[in-house]
């Protein structure tokens, strides 16, 4: 007798990400109560399950949904904001005096929701955010019902939020504790970086990351002005002083990890750490190109990230997984590096385990939440097909995306959003890009 279940799937392909470069063709995913319960040949599966629904997709690809490892998701309302600037003009020009005019519970909570959904658009069903206000965050991240890691920002100069580190733990750490039960939010210790965050507070951070079991995600060599204020400031390089005060291990997501000599390589994969490669950024910023090929070759688990849509400017996860093979391989000399499976293998489970989470998701495996994105592969520009990984990376765009499910719960049916109108996310971005546009015009000299 069939076995009844939700939702069975029978896609053209399936590319389940374990074992490492699978594809499957006449396959199907079952999935009930939302999680995984088998991925087995379409034929069978029509034998063994009675699906209450039963989903058929021919000429899509069905894989994990990704998992953006490194983004200030609120940022979404500032895209564009504070274009072809170097990152430290960037922000003591721009963001910062926006930031401090501008953030608050609301705008987090909108700046979210709308970055939430734009992930969700692309396939993205998991994110990892560090901004302010994380309450709002996580309210914004339960509405759309997208998986979200949310960062324990700290900070040592005080904001519309916070006044000083020891504040914005206490706040943060109130925001953790308040959100224990939901099953979609979890949390990270995230010091903003090293030229904005103090050894005492470090130190802190590394106690509370083990007392906690939780990652700590850090901006990392990002530039060359960073190291160098190190070096002047404290005597050694970032790396190096994280590794004194106790922070390199297997729970530091180091994000963007631009400049890197072979020592800090070696002491990166040696402890174990993560790495949150986001190449557009690094790239319209002029940070650099994060050498990924040498960290993967040293046994670095390299996960993707978008940054904020103040640096991209798109929430687009597929975008930088083709950025990042591409980068790789101009930047080694080696046509061979980061092919298109490892390319979705940092962009869904290297980001999984990167937040702790690669238990539950990041890969289509009996157990796992049914988080999962269905792209599209068969539209005329994009034939013939020989390779449905080389597609997802070199041919397909976010707009192909045609289904995402979070804990097997659908979000994006035909590319359309579910729970959320598109006229009401038109209508929350119009709100704030006439605040934000009124703030330009005040601080106009000519307006004066």
């Amino acid at each position: 007798m069939a076995h009844p279940i939700d939702l069975l799937i029978e896609p053209g392909w399936i590319i389940p990400v374990e074992p490492a470069g699978a594809v499957l063709e006449g396959h199907a995913l079952a999935i009930e109560k939302g999680r995984i319960v088998a991925l087995l040949p379409a034929a069978e599966a029509a034998s063994r399950y009675a699906p209450r629904e039963h989903l058929r997709l021919p000429g899509e690809v069905l894989l994990p949904g990704f998992v953006n490892a490194h983004t200030h998701a609120a940022m979404a309302l500032l895209r564009g904001y504070a274009d072809d600037l170097p990152l430290m003009r960037w922000l003591n020009e721009r963001i910062w005096p926006a930031e401090k005019e501008h953030a608050s519970p609301d705008f987090i909570r909108d700046g979210t929701l709308l970055a939430a959904w734009e992930m969700l658009r692309g396939g993205v069903t998991c994110f990892s955010d560090m901004y302010f206000f994380p309450g709002a965050a996580a309210e914004a991240a339960r509405q759309a019902g997208i998986r979200a890691v949310l960062g324990v920002t700290v900070i040592e100069f005080p904001t519309a939020y916070a006044t000083d580190a020891d504040d914005y733990l206490a706040k943060g750490l109130a925001v953790r504790d308040a959100w224990r039960d939901e099953p979609l939010v979890s949390f990270t210790l995230a010091p903003h970086a090293p030229y904005t965050v103090s050894d005492r507070t470090f130190e802190r951070v590394a106690t509370l990351a083990a007392q906690l079991d939780v990652p700590i995600h850090i901006h990392l060599h990002e530039t060359m002005a960073e190291i160098e204020e190190s070096i002047s400031g404290h005597g050694v390089r970032p790396i190096e002083r994280l590794h004194r005060l106790g922070l390199l291990g297997p729970n530091l997501i180091a994000v963007h990890a631009v400049h890197l000599n072979q020592q800090e390589i070696n002491q990166l994969g040696a402890s174990g750490c993560f790495v949150a490669h986001c190449p557009t950024s690094n790239l319209k910023l002029a940070s650099g190109i994060a050498p990924i090929a040498d960290l993967q070759a040293n046994g670095i688990r390299v996960a993707l990230g978008t940054d904020g849509a103040a640096s991209n400017n798109r929430l687009d996860v597929m975008r930088e997984m083709r950025q990042a093979t591409l980068l790789a391989k101009a930047g080694s000399g080696d046509a061979t590096a980061v092919s298109a499976h490892q390319a979705l293998r940092m962009a869904t489970l290297d980001g999984a385990a990167a937040l702790g989470l690669e238990a539950i998701t990041g890969s289509l495996v009996p157990g796992k939440w049914a988080d999962l994105c269905s792209i599209r592969l068969d539209e005329w520009t994009g034939l013939p097909c020989y390779d449905p990984a080389s597609h997802v990376v070199h041919v397909a765009g976010r707009e192909q995306v045609s289904h995402v499910w979070v804990a097997g719960k659908m979000r994006i049916r035909g590319g359309q959003p579910l729970g959320m109108s598109i006229p009401e996310l038109i209508g929350i971005s119009k709100s704030w890009h006439n605040r934000l546009s009124l703030r330009e015009l005040d601080n106009c000299p000519q307006a004066h």
